[in-house]
């Protein structure tokens, strides 16, 4: 599991935001806080991994917290969760080595995609050992991961956001047909809706041989584990 701090001087709002972190698989709220201070007795106390921060905090900054954060040599990464739109506060938040940047109001969807594409992130970095260039542009192309495809005419929002579901709750691979049984669409929708998130890089295709020797088509989710 990824440890989530989610730091808004608002509570009503970070109890939004925590409930939104609870609502994607792989993630959890380890605490709250309200303040600069508290952000960071809070990352002192806790085993915190990730730390949603917010800019304007009645003490200091979220852009002083991450610099504090940095100067103690914590190992947190962190996304900038804020109403702050000014250019100059973007640029300061990437000098600060904030890895995403979401600006308020923001959807259910905007921070999930923020999350899934932390965690494949840290899914990549995980393995180790030396990069090619094209891992290295793999790495830094995590973070540009969307919430969702763009969906092409013909698909619906509610029928993808049936299949991605499905696929992220599955204990292994999916053929089109064992979707189309948990999702009760047919065959030939299931088929297309996986045929779109390969395409996109949400999921990752296999191939099983059996006694036919017909290869099945095998499909894993790879974003948001």
């Amino acid at each position: 599991m990824i440890e989530v701090l989610v730091v808004d001087d608002d509570a009503r709002v970070a109890d939004v935001n925590a409930a939104y972190v609870a609502k994607v698989p792989g993630f959890r709220v380890a605490g709250k806080a309200h303040s600069a201070a508290e952000a960071l007795e809070r990352i002192e106390e806790l085993a915190v991994d990730l730390v949603l921060l917010d800019h304007y905090l009645p003490d200091e900054t979220g852009l002083a917290v991450a610099r504090r954060v940095r100067e103690r040599g914590h190992q947190v990464d962190v996304i900038m969760v804020t109403a702050a739109r000014d250019v100059a506060t973007v640029q300061a938040a990437m000098r600060q080595g904030a890895l995403q940047y979401l600006v308020k109001p923001f959807s259910f969807a905007g921070l999930r995609g923020k999350l899934e594409a932390y965690a494949t992130l840290r899914r990549t970095l995980d393995g180790g050992g030396e990069a090619e260039q094209s891992e290295v542009d793999r790495i830094f192309g995590a973070l540009s991961a969307t919430s969702a495809p763009e969906l092409p005419k013909g698909h619906s929002p509610g029928t993808a956001e049936l299949v991605r579901r499905t696929m992220m709750g599955a204990e292994g691979p999916l053929s089109a047909q064992e979707l189309a049984d948990r999702t009760r669409l047919s065959r030939q929708t299931a088929q297309r809706y996986l045929k779109l998130l390969e395409r996109t890089g949400r999921v990752r295709l296999s191939l099983r041989y059996g006694d036919t020797g017909r290869p099945e088509h095998r499909y894993e989710w790879a974003a948001g584990l």
